[in-house]
């Protein structure tokens, strides 16, 4: 149970990239890394606006001095001073992650990146390669990943409880895009626009955190091809889709679908991960985070919760609080955040094996997001075909 001992020697220095004032999801960021102490937030180049950039560093309370006109300077700077960053968090429109990203490796500097990692899934690899070569860590902000019942959800599949796995069934489709958000949303216009966004919005956007989710869930299963067909609904956003649908056949025999949207006009979030066995099957929904529906043939179905004795360890590890006390999503971020760390800090001291067994969405998971995603819109392109998935 996390109790606020330090699980790390010290606190990573940090920096961010973007994420500055008015950013959502730099926010996010910052409260999800701060949160346990597993980070000491130092520096940023946090606006496209040099002056407004500082102004917001030094509402955080940052030397003025290491608040930095671009990424470029801040690594150059960093990397230079004995008590520079050790860590940087990318969180801008995702044309900038990939030459943010090899930046900060080049500079010696471990990377926690937006998703998707890249444009390219040649762009991830190379990213990969660079990591593995300078044995530093890149984490992806797939942050729903990061609660609690998931992890009951994959030792139920490890453990056999569900039987042979047969099905799988993704959704991520909230409505709040329903009509042209963008025309009055300067962070809605950008995930529509080719230029900044990449081949892709919903699939990229919000597809890739289901697909991480079920990754942790059903390891073993591996996709051998896949068929999408996407839509763009509201018309001024071709050719990126608003809505899409994904076929997938696994190599063990098992299938796999995939609806995601913007435009599921009057829902709410609607991420709902189901995972069918010969068994039985069990379903997370984000709107309930707490709890893991759990269905064995023939018997009454069940509501997990949370923090409860009958859980797996596994899924215990993280409790910040007792049962019955609700957690959410900044949780789930901080348990990644805290992850990082403890894998940073492996890697540091030469001992990646430590973190072995650690699960996180680190490089192999942001490669494999832009691999599924570029194979989608190959499909896609192609008139919705099956293509293999390599």
């Amino acid at each position: 149970m996390i109790d606020g001992t330090r699980l790390t020697k010290s606190a990573i220095r940090w920096g961010m990239v973007g994420g500055g004032k008015g950013s959502q999801i730099g926010y996010v960021h910052r409260s999800a890394a701060l949160r346990d102490g597993y980070f000491d937030l130092i520096a940023g180049a946090f606006d496209l606006d040099p002056q407004r950039g500082r102004d917001f560093g030094a509402e955080l309370g940052l030397d003025p001095d290491r608040c930095y006109a671009d990424h470029n300077a801040m690594f150059a700077a960093e990397s230079a001073r004995p008590d520079g960053i050790r860590c940087v968090t990318i969180a801008t429109p995702n044309n900038t992650h990939y030459p943010i990203a090899r930046a900060a490796l080049q500079a010696g500097i471990h990377v926690i990146c937006e998703k998707p990692l890249t444009f390219t899934t040649a762009e991830a690899l190379d990213l990969q390669a660079i990591a593995g070569e300078r044995g530093l860590v890149v984490g992806v902000a797939y942050g729903y990943s990061g609660h609690q019942m998931i992890e009951e959800a994959a030792r139920l599949v490890a453990d056999g409880a569900l039987g042979d796995i047969r099905i799988v069934n993704l959704q991520f489709a909230h409505g709040f895009h329903s009509a042209a958000a963008e025309l009055d949303s300067p962070a809605a216009r950008w995930r529509v626009d080719p230029a900044f966004a990449g081949p892709s919005y919903v699939l990229g956007d919000l597809a890739t955190h289901p697909l991480y989710i079920s990754q942790v869930i059903c390891p073993h299963l591996k996709i051998r091809r896949l068929l999408c067909t996407r839509q763009s609904f509201v018309a001024s956003r071709a050719p990126l889709e608003d809505n899409a649908t994904v076929l997938m056949e696994y190599d063990s025999g098992a299938v796999g679908t995939c609806w995601t949207s913007a435009v599921n006009a009057g829902a709410m979030h609607s991420q709902k991960v189901r995972v069918v066995g010969s068994r039985g099957s069990v379903e997370w929904w984000d709107e309930h985070p707490n709890q893991l529906r759990l269905e064995i043939q023939g018997e009454p179905a069940r509501l997990l919760d949370r923090g409860m004795a009958y859980l797996h360890p596994q899924a215990l590890a993280d409790d910040r609080i007792g049962a019955g006390h609700p957690e959410g999503l900044f949780d789930a971020w901080a348990n990644l955040h805290y992850r990082f760390a403890l894998a940073i800090e492996a890697h540091e001291d030469g001992v990646p094996s430590r973190v072995a067994g650690l699960r996180y969405p680190g490089i192999d998971a942001g490669v494999e997001g832009v691999r599924w995603v570029e194979t989608c819109v190959r499909s896609a392109d192609a008139g919705g075909v099956w293509v293999d998935y390599l």
